[in-house]
């Protein structure tokens, strides 16, 4: 499985991006699917998941400005970020577990100026 994170950028604080993540290999509609972000030294955080049962959870840090969506046809998933804050600047990963084995993007930089 590979993954290649798209769509970060620098936005100011209150804007929106929506990363996408797209995937070759496997079986993409039995993916569970993720996103984490890792800011300047700080450890990897989670941010959302979403089970190949199409469950979606999402961190309290998160909730309610981010959505997690998935279109199987695409082999592509989105998170859309909505009112954006300094804290969100970080480096996003696109995350994979696909037959008990962990696979991660290369990450798309996310930068928000206050």
């Amino acid at each position: 499985v590979q993954l290649q994170a798209s769509g970060g950028g620098l936005v100011q604080a209150g804007e929106s991006l929506r990363l996408s993540c797209a995937a070759s290999g496997g079986t993409f509609s039995s993916y569970a699917m993720g996103w984490f972000r890792q800011a300047p030294g700080k450890e990897r955080e989670f941010l959302s998941a979403h089970t190949a049962g199409y469950t979606t959870w999402y961190a309290d840090s998160v909730r309610g400005r981010f959505t997690f969506s998935r279109n199987n046809a695409k082999r592509t998933v989105y998170l859309q970020m909505n009112n954006l804050k300094s804290e969100d600047t970080a480096v996003y990963y696109c995350h994979v577990v696909w037959r008990g084995v962990d696979y991660w993007g290369k990450g798309t930089l996310v930068t928000v100026s206050s």
